[in-house]
């Protein structure tokens, strides 16, 4: 047998044992036919959302657990997306985000990372896109290519001839991924077109929808995987319009039947127009993990509705306890803002907001919480509905939960 064929083994070996031990990255990884790379372009291994490239020499000094390591990060690239998210950032620091946000997901799945990836226990949980302003050294490098997004902005000019090249290539006879699928991957790939980008994100998708589905019904994804999992397949609405729709549901006027007035002639019930205020509380969770612009937009928010449903708003701040210098309350006809005395910055505890909520002399009609959702809840649902804006991909024991996004 040769090198190549060792090789070709080896990765078969890896993705079978990931079939077998850790389904639902298993059945990703087997979406990304493998492709031998120009060590010229790959140094390590890459992926451009269509494929695995790998380097020869490279996949020869890992172990079979660091293959699989290798081989499940590359897959959950192409899974949760990360080709199509980038959106405005910039490139480099996207690119170590996705990978400080993939591979804490993989070690605590229990897969043995290779040398020199990168790993720190803060970003642990968190989305790419949470960690992306927090990263502030940037000669930092991933320890794979992601090769399906342009390059840096100093490689412009390359970047202007990539359309030629790929009009060229096609002319010549078939799409630049198919040549290079049967040129075995040693030609870098091109970026992915706005279509292409488009088609693959809903495709993966489907296949993390998919490979979800299985995995869950052999009881084999739990932990933090399932979070994130669960996280990206939800309904991704936009919390504004979520938020709205609940709390105008909540003070929508109605109509009452009243005895008719001993002045009006006859004796029919007519239905009147019943206008009552509407009484809500508003819990902020100032532990900390909620930054001022989240907060300012939250609070605009709710200014915003408020003066659409005649609703009286008593505001409260709570991190481990209640802040000393709360409540506000707030009228129908006054501007709902941010009180400069807010207190926190301390862990998370749900239950001293709830206790202060029940001990009030007037029950709410809704009690609105916004958090992260990280602390300790209350045994027992309150007696009044409660609406959680959650930032992060905690649960809620009870009440509606409305994702920030």
């Amino acid at each position: 047998m040769n090198d190549k064929q060792d090789i070709e083994t080896k990765l078969a070996a890896a993705r079978t044992r990931l079939i077998l031990d850790k389904p639902f990255l298993g059945a990703l990884v087997l979406r990304l036919p493998m492709l031998e790379a120009d060590p010229e372009w790959c140094k390590t291994t890459a992926t451009d959302a269509r494929s695995f490239y790998y380097n020869h020499q490279y996949i020869e000094s890992l172990t079979l657990d660091e293959t699989q390591f290798i081989l499940a990060h590359e897959a959950l690239h192409c899974a949760l997306s990360h080709f199509a998210r980038r959106q405005h950032r910039i490139k480099h620091r996207w690119d170590l985000a996705c990978d400080y946000a993939i591979n804490p997901l993989l070690v605590k799945d229990g897969l043995k990372p290779p040398p020199n990836v990168l790993l720190l226990d803060e970003y642990e949980g968190l989305t790419a896109e949470e960690i992306y302003p927090c990263i502030e050294d940037l000669d930092e490098e991933t320890l794979d290519h992601h090769i399906y997004d342009n390059e840096n902005e100093q490689e412009g000019d390359q970047r202007n001839r990539e359309p030629e090249q790929k009009d060229k290539s096609e002319s010549d006879g078939g799409t630049k991924q198919e040549q290079d699928e049967s040129s075995g991957g040693k030609s870098r790939p091109s970026p992915l077109s706005e279509t292409e980008r488009q088609q693959l994100n809903v495709r993966w998708q489907q296949h993390l929808a998919g490979a979800a589905q299985q995995a869950l019904q052999a009881g084999k994804l739990d932990g933090a995987m399932a979070r994130m999992i669960e996280h990206l397949l939800q309904p991704q609405l936009p919390w504004r319009m979520l938020l709205a729709r609940y709390m105008t549901a909540m003070g929508r006027d109605d109509y009452s039947l009243l005895h008719p007035s001993t002045r009006r002639e006859g004796s029919a019930i007519m239905p009147s127009l019943k206008s009552h205020m509407v009484n809500i509380f508003v819990i902020v969770d100032t532990s900390g993990s909620i930054s001022d612009d989240e907060l300012n937009d939250f609070i605009t928010e709710i200014n915003a509705i408020k003066g659409q449903i005649n609703a009286r708003i008593t505001l409260h701040a709570c991190d481990n306890q209640l802040s000393e210098n709360g409540p506000w309350i707030y009228e129908p006809w006054e501007t709902f803002s941010l009180p400069d005395n807010m207190q926190g910055g301390g862990g998370t505890r749900f239950t001293p907001a709830f206790e202060w909520a029940s001990q009030q002399g007037i029950q709410p009609d809704l009690l609105v919480y916004f958090s992260d959702a990280d602390g300790e809840f209350p045994e027992h649902e309150p007696a009044f509905p409660v609406l959680w804006l959650i930032k992060g991909k905690m649960k809620t024991p009870w009440g509606e939960r409305i994702q920030l996004n």
